[in-house]
């Protein structure tokens, strides 16, 4: 029998207990999410779903970062390349839903920064578990897009519209510790705790009812379903923006380490 998980080039894959999958992203630029891994977290949750020999997956990443965002080459090809941006959309649209109907519990695991397409997988997982000091930030409009993605479908679930709001317009950062305070993750635990608490609740999940959890999962995230719409929409608003102004200035900001300069607001 072929190997699933073979053809991947920026996940690593083992198992900590013979029914759990631990999906590691690994690329060795602080886990940002190039073409290739962009392509890889749409694809995954296909993977598990199927696979009949694991009950559970644990997401995190490898070294003292989770994940840093998306890598920068790739966004100056979604403000360049149309064909970029079609394919970048279908592929986010993926990675969320894929998340939200995979059978299997997923566990995330985050240190070090949180960001970007690694977050979307972090913050849409069943249980999300962080370090106290971990760095949470969506950073779309900083960025000078819309945030799409998960968040639009998730964070007022989570911790409230009044604090995603205020997240998501702004980009502040979140402390691990503060996100749990608020009900934005499960579980805020020291560094050195995060690998054990991430494989205990995936041993508790992997060893329990299989049929009875997956229903639940699967009746409890209709909640999400429920605002796929208000997905759809924030991920086209944030793709449109990707041919707009406003993202140029803040991708040059980032690549120049500045302060943005955007320009003037268009008359929407």
């Amino acid at each position: 029998m072929s190997d699933p998980y073979a053809r991947y080039t920026r996940l690593k894959f083992d198992r900590p207990h013979p029914k759990v999958l631990r999906v590691t992203m690994d690329n060795g630029r602080m886990n940002t999410a190039d073409e290739a891994m962009h392509a890889e977290l749409a694809e995954i949750w296909h993977d598990v779903d199927r696979d009949e020999s694991i009950n559970v997956a644990i997401f995190t990443g490898a070294g003292k970062v989770f994940s840093a965002g998306g890598d920068f080459n790739m966004i100056k090809s979604a403000t360049e390349d149309f064909n970029a941006r079609a394919r970048q959309w279908k592929e986010a649209r993926d990675m969320v839903y894929g998340v939200i109907n995979c059978n299997k519990p997923v566990v995330s695991a985050m240190r070090g920064v949180a960001v970007g397409a690694g977050l979307v997988c972090g913050m849409l997982a069943d249980v999300s578990i962080a370090t106290k000091d971990c760095r949470i930030i969506d950073g779309h409009t900083r960025l000078g897009v819309a945030a799409g993605d998960h968040a639009a479908i998730v964070w007022p679930l989570l911790c409230g519209m009044a604090k995603a709001k205020y997240y998501l317009l702004t980009c502040d950062q979140l402390l691990g510790e503060e996100a749990e305070r608020i009900g934005l993750i499960t579980f805020a635990v020291d560094d050195d705790q995060l690998e054990a608490k991430s494989i205990e609740v995936a041993t508790k999940l992997a060893e329990g009812a299989q049929s009875a959890i997956r229903w639940t999962k699967s009746a409890l995230n209709n909640w999400l379903r429920a605002m796929g719409p208000t997905f759809d929409a924030s991920l086209a608003l944030e793709f449109f923006g990707f041919g707009g102004p406003d993202v140029k200035e803040g991708l040059a900001s980032h690549l120049e380490k500045r302060r943005p300069n955007f320009p003037p607001a268009p008359p929407i």
